[in-house]
């Protein structure tokens, strides 16, 4: 399944429909009135949100919602028939932009929360409304208004408790895979995550919390150098974010370092998010360097580190503790 996090549509709400020119006609009603009805409303376009879809995957290629007009009015006084709404469903935690204006219009985060976004049009107004005692025979109707129509801009920003960053390489897919049932792509390469990967790890309680691997980052990931630009709108939502470090590299604080300035760059109050450090990989560093590397780091700052290897699962439990008292 390809991951899609931004997607642009229209939305065209229905045409109300015409009013009638009508007159009664039946047997024993001498000079029969105005019958005329008015027009149906038009149908309105509805967005939902939903827990079955994970992406926006379904707007790559349907780009235009349309609802239903509303039906003309009918004789004897009869209002047409209203239009058919259009209901899109959306995932949970996509946000609803007018795309001209730049105008947040929603944040549809919990399931079955609906928004609507094109109201309907009226219905036009029957012969019968205009009836009056200077115009006992109205001879015109309304037609039907015309439904909103606009562009919006959908984004998704994946919902999450906890959000694993770290530069490329810094285990964060095999912590999730070693954490819960996902299954990312692991490889020794950097940018072998292209995507967000979700993972639900199980709490002591019973119930889940949901971990998100956000890929990518990297030095200018906020300047839209990378993967980074991408996926840095999905750390927005979580509570608390897990930093991974990989010991082995030539210089962990670098890299501590570099992460933070990229989430100050992009600001949305990254920076300020609650963090536990993690340096990772410690079954292939030699104790030395993890020691000079702990030192150091507690120089720069105060944040509950830890030491783990998500391979062999070692420290896995003291972190997840600390995270559950965090959450």
């Amino acid at each position: 399944m390809q991951f899609i996090d931004l997607a642009e549509i229209e939305v065209v709400a229905g045409k109300g429909g015409d009013g009638m020119v009508a007159f009664r006609r039946e047997k024993y009603v001498p000079a029969g009135g105005p019958a005329g009805g008015n027009g149906g409303r038009g149908g309105s376009v509805i967005v939902v949100a939903t827990e079955r879809l994970q992406t926006l995957l379904d707007f790559k290629y349907a780009r235009t919602f349309k609802a239903e007009d509303g039906k003309k009015g009918g004789s004897s006084n009869c209002t047409g028939a209203s239009g058919s709404d259009r209901i899109i469903e959306v995932p949970c935690g996509t946000m609803i932009y007018d795309a001209d204006t730049g105008e947040l219009i929603g944040d549809l985060v919990v399931a079955e929360q609906a928004l609507c976004v094109a109201q309907g049009g009226k219905g036009g107004l029957g012969n019968k409304y205009f009836l009056s005692n200077r115009n006992r025979a109205p001879e015109h109707a309304l037609p039907g208004l015309a439904g909103e129509q606009r562009r919006l801009r959908l984004e998704l920003k994946l919902i999450a408790e906890v959000g694993i960053i770290g530069l490329p390489n810094a285990g964060k897919s095999t912590l999730i895979s070693a954490l819960s049932s996902a299954k990312p792509k692991i490889a020794n390469y950097p940018f072998t995550t292209l995507v967000p990967n979700l993972g639900v790890v199980k709490k002591p309680s019973g119930d889940g919390t949901v971990f998100a691997d956000i890929p990518g980052l990297i030095s200018g990931a906020a300047a839209g150098i990378g993967l980074g630009h991408d996926f840095l709108r999905h750390i927005e939502r979580t509570r608390l974010l897990l930093h991974l470090i990989d010991v082995t590299a030539a210089d962990p604080i670098a890299d501590y370092q570099t992460i933070q300035e990229e989430l100050e760059a992009y600001g949305h109050g990254l920076s300020e998010r609650t963090q536990i450090i993690a340096f990772n990989k410690i079954d292939s560093a030699d104790q030395e360097s993890l020691a000079y590397a702990i030192a150091e780091l507690k120089t720069i700052t105060s944040v509950p580190t830890f030491t783990i290897s998500a391979i062999t699962r070692e420290g896995l439990n003291p972190l997840l503790q600390e995270i559950w008292q965090h959450l």
